[in-house]
């Protein structure tokens, strides 16, 4: 997809950034549709952060996707850093087009440049389509993931 340009998200993406987040099965559910407090403040802390990146997908002027990465140092791995991708979304009219393809692609590559030792992520269980798509990019489900709503 050679007329989608991919660049770190600005202030002015955030209404089209939490709509794609609506955008979904599970995030209609935990996401809202408007800019708030909350949303402010999270985006200024990931842009505020060196080690945060919220990318988006733009395309003829439109954002038809995004993803943030977090990079995370660590001792493991001999000091290896590693890439975090969360928050994936294309939307939904441009869903089995490539273009979640091509952005994970180029998000693998930002993480390879950087001398990351791996990508990470995760998915919902009950998400069987992201699944096969992230198996397909080479990803392996190597490990349990768990998590502790506060």
């Amino acid at each position: 997809m050679t007329d989608v340009i991919y660049r770190e998200a600005v202030r002015a993406d955030l209404p089209a950034v939490i709509a794609l987040l609506a955008d979904d099965v599970l995030g209609k559910a935990r996401d809202f549709t408007e800019v708030d407090e909350a949303y402010e403040r999270a985006f200024a802390d990931i842009n505020a952060d060196p080690r945060n990146q919220l990318i988006v997908a733009e395309q003829g002027g439109e954002l038809v996707g995004c993803l943030q990465i977090t990079y995370i140092p660590g001792l493991g791995r001999h000091g290896a850093e590693r890439s975090l991708i969360e928050s994936v979304r294309v939307r939904s009219d441009r869903r089995g087009q490539g273009l979640g393809r091509d952005l994970m692609t180029w998000a693998i590559d930002q993480a390879r440049q950087r001398g990351c030792a791996l990508v990470q992520l995760t998915t919902d269980k009950t998400r069987q389509d992201a699944h096969r798509f992230y198996l397909g990019l080479g990803f392996q489900a190597s490990h349990e993931g768990m998590k502790l709503a506060l």
